[in-house]
């Protein structure tokens, strides 16, 4: 048989726990911080990264006149925030000239413009493949990919990609 002490002890020590218990406030889950960057920032970061000066050695393509026109029109709609019609005017252009790093570039651009992160990286990454490692244009894509990551939330890998763009500066022949 169980003392008459102990069961009032034991009720005594339950109550005395579940009025604590009650008394605990829970700490509310602490929020991620939101990102509040817009595409057009994004954007900006990538330009700013390009940074071309007459110091550096910057290879520019020879172009067939009809891509040029469908580089100039998407130019035209994205000024005019038509970026649905940009996106189409370059996609038109890499059907013809699917290897070209700048028309790449600028498709990515619109795809950051756009919100579709992944689609910018994804485009930005084949440029890196198929242009040249050094120059403007590769600060461009890399910086395009840096962007992509940190929209995502994937600050490690943004780090990374930032570490390559640094590694797409080389200096130009000095001539005397």
């Amino acid at each position: 048989m169980i003392a008459p002490r102990t069961v009032i002890r034991t009720t005594a020590v339950l109550a005395l726990g579940l009025a604590l218990g009650a008394c605990v406030s829970t700490t509310p889950p602490v929020k991620a911080p939101v990102d509040t960057t817009t595409p057009a920032q994004r954007l900006a970061a990538v330009e700013a990264a390009a940074g071309a000066d007459d110091k550096e050695l910057a290879v520019q393509p020879l172009r067939d006149a009809g891509i040029e026109d469908l580089r100039l029109t998407a130019q035209a709609r994205r000024q005019a925030n038509d970026l649905a019609g940009a996106a189409e005017a370059l996609n038109e252009a890499l059907l013809i000239s699917e290897g070209d790093p700048s028309i790449l570039q600028e498709r990515a651009e619109i795809a950051l413009l756009q919100g579709d992160w992944a689609r910018a990286e994804t485009l930005a990454r084949k440029a890196v493949d198929l242009g040249s490692k050094t120059g403007p244009l590769c600060r461009r894509h890399w910086a395009t990919i840096e962007q992509s990551r940190l929209a995502r939330g994937e600050k490690e890998n943004a780090v990374s990609a930032h570490a390559q763009l640094e590694g797409c500066t080389v200096p130009g022949i000095i001539r005397y």
